[in-house]
């Protein structure tokens, strides 16, 4: 992958999905000024004698304490040790390497006083591949994700763990090998590192492009069982979607028009079908679909804001030597996109399994009971069904909203809390889900469409189906489940159902 040269404040949604994906990153070079006066000017203000909370202070409800000038290397390193206090299974290397990357790029705007040593250390940790062990639980998303990026920040200072590679190795260990000395914190640097939305934000990016996916394999899957079922193009008529005037429902319409265009197995039926209307999870596919695109668009704004801001306290203004004391770490940005991308990714899950159930039901969809050639002898798709309906089920009850749940901290100095972590930690394990529900919908639109043979769907459709087929044959008779279920799923979370059907532009969430 191409290396992304991040230029803070103004990264591009494609080059955090890219940096998710793999690709590495650093700095542009042109940050060097204002990261150098931003740390010049911490000493300025450091100069001046006066309490400056984070910088010569205790934090939280200890803000009052007063930290004389020999203790403030202390300071910063204490603060870094006890905040380290999550708990849980590590997070992905993706999503840790984007949150340092989204850290790297709050740094670098020149509003939080560090030094450039300690950019350069977090930039050379992801050039070299070395990704600190971080614990997925522990934060509440105000004052910013502390336990997460605290965990970062320890193995900056050569405590806790390292990713290399596939090994963990204590951090002190791992740095010496890359040939990096731990860092020495300077004043207001430890507070930086830690504070900050930049967990949460990472997760909620890494949710928004899985969902991404999900929604365009979702729109083919949606298709290729409308095809299955010989149900109606009419109600993706562009007129019907012009008057209702949603962006998301129009686009959503014309990406189904556009996939079932040229199909014979739709030219087949056009006169003589007894049916007046398709069930709604054929029929309104571009309202609930187009309803999910709105939301996940919006989600999109948010988080590309977000990801670009600068969310540490307190904020260094150089041009003033000030330190202004705020509240940029509150999450409820974030939270509130993490909990419509869950809804986004419940509702993409059940109008599928809504799509599965209606197939394997000969009274709905006209195809043999279960979708097998000899029903009763085989059972045929019965149970993946099942399976699709319990993790539509298992996604509902995790898609409640976190952000309207607050818990007080830091004995109540910290009184209102964003929730935001857990509830953009939770995305990737739904689109998981998710994910398996839109590979079970493959295989039974695929094998509804084999029925129809030797009429073949449209082109693009065809495309999807051969690039299953090329692993998974047609259901005869019973057989292990389960590896097909696993192959079919595989296509849908790398992506090659939707680049089988690429000759068909799916709507975009932003550039």
């Amino acid at each position: 992958m191409s290396e992304i040269i991040l230029h803070p404040g103004a990264v591009s949604l494609a080059q955090w999905r890219a940096i998710y994906r793999g690709a590495p990153a650093r700095l542009d070079p042109a940050c060097a000024p204002v990261i150098a006066a931003s740390a010049a000017a911490v000493e300025r203000i450091l100069a001046k004698g006066e309490p400056v909370y984070g910088i010569n202070t205790g934090f939280g409800k200890l803000a009052s304490v007063r930290i004389g000038d020999d203790d403030l290397a202390a300071l910063q390193r204490n603060i870094v040790l006890s905040h380290a206090a999550g708990v849980g299974a590590p997070t992905p290397v993706a999503v840790t390497r984007l949150m340092m990357a989204l850290k790297l790029a709050s740094l670098a705007q020149g509003a939080s006083g560090v030094a450039p040593a300690t950019i350069a250390l977090l930039e050379a940790l992801l050039s070299k591949g070395l990704t600190p062990v971080v614990p997925g639980q522990g934060s509440v998303g105000a004052s910013g994700d502390l336990a997460p990026l605290s965990h970062m920040a320890a193995a900056m200072i050569g405590v806790g763990e390292i990713f290399v590679g596939e090994a963990r190795l204590p951090a002190a260990q791992a740095l010496a090998q890359a040939g990096l000395a731990p860092l020495i914190l300077g004043p207001k640097e430890g507070l930086a590192l830690l504070n900050g939305t930049q967990f949460s934000c990472a997760n909620a990016l890494a949710g928004l492009f899985e969902t991404e996916r999900l929604f365009g394999s979702a729109l083919i899957t949606g298709a290729l069982s409308t095809e299955a079922a010989k149900g109606s193009d009419t109600p993706f008529d562009p007129r019907i979607h012009a008057l209702r005037r949603h962006q998301g429902q129009i686009d959503t319409a014309a990406a189904l028009r556009a996939l079932m265009a040229g199909s014979a197995i739709r030219d087949s039926h056009r006169s003589g079908d007894e049916r007046v209307q398709d069930p709604y999870c054929l029929r309104c596919q571009p309202q609930v679909m187009g309803a999910v695109l709105d939301l996940l668009r919006q989600a999109t704004a948010t988080l590309a804001t977000e990801a670009n801001g600068v969310t540490d306290n307190p904020l260094i203004f150089p041009e003033a030597d000030e330190a202004l004391s705020g509240g940029n770490f509150h999450a409820e940005p974030v939270a509130f996109a993490a909990d419509m991308i869950a809804l986004a990714i419940c509702e993409i899950g059940s109008l599928a399994e809504r799509r599965i159930a209606m197939l394997v039901d000969p009274a709905l969809s006209g195809l043999p009971a279960f979708l097998t050639p000899k029903p009763g002898l085989n059972s045929g798709f019965m149970i993946p069904q099942v399976t699709a309906a319990a993790l539509v089920s298992e996604n509902k009850q995790r898609a409640y909203p976190a952000s309207v749940d607050s818990i007080p901290t830091s004995a109540n100095q910290e009184d209102h809390v964003s929730m935001a972590a857990h509830g953009a930690r939770r995305l990737l394990d739904m689109v998981q889900n998710a994910y398996s529900v839109v590979g079970i919908e493959l295989l039974a639109a695929a094998q509804g469409c084999d029925f129809h043979a030797p009429l073949p769907s449209s082109p693009a459709l065809e495309t999807v189906r051969a690039s299953l087929r090329a692993e998974v044959p047609f259901l005869d008779h019973d057989r292990h489940m389960h590896p097909d279920m696993e192959a079919a799923t595989a296509q849908v979370r790398d992506g090659r159902v939707i680049t089988a059907g690429a000759g068909v532009a799916l709507p975009v969430l932003g550039a």
